[in-house]
């Protein structure tokens, strides 16, 4: 399936084309925080607001930056 429909639906795959990154970007970003992720089973998942929490880290980190220019 494409996207991220339930809470826990987002596979790594899933979210990192989501996300316009590689896999290994995305595993580096849950290792270090950036991204949360839940263990289900064996496999990982990471919630759907985890996804849009990120974006939203990195739209206020561009604003930041764009209001120190100049």
């Amino acid at each position: 399936s494409s996207g991220c429909g339930g809470p826990l639906d987002c596979e790594p795959e899933t979210a990192a084309r989501e996300l316009s990154i590689s896999r290994s970007v995305l595993y580096q970003l849950m290792s270090a925080g950036e991204i949360r992720s839940v263990k289900v089973g064996r496999s990982r998942r990471i919630p759907r607001v985890a996804v849009e929490e990120y974006v939203q880290h990195l739209a206020n980190r561009s604003t930041d930056d764009d209001a120190s220019v100049g």
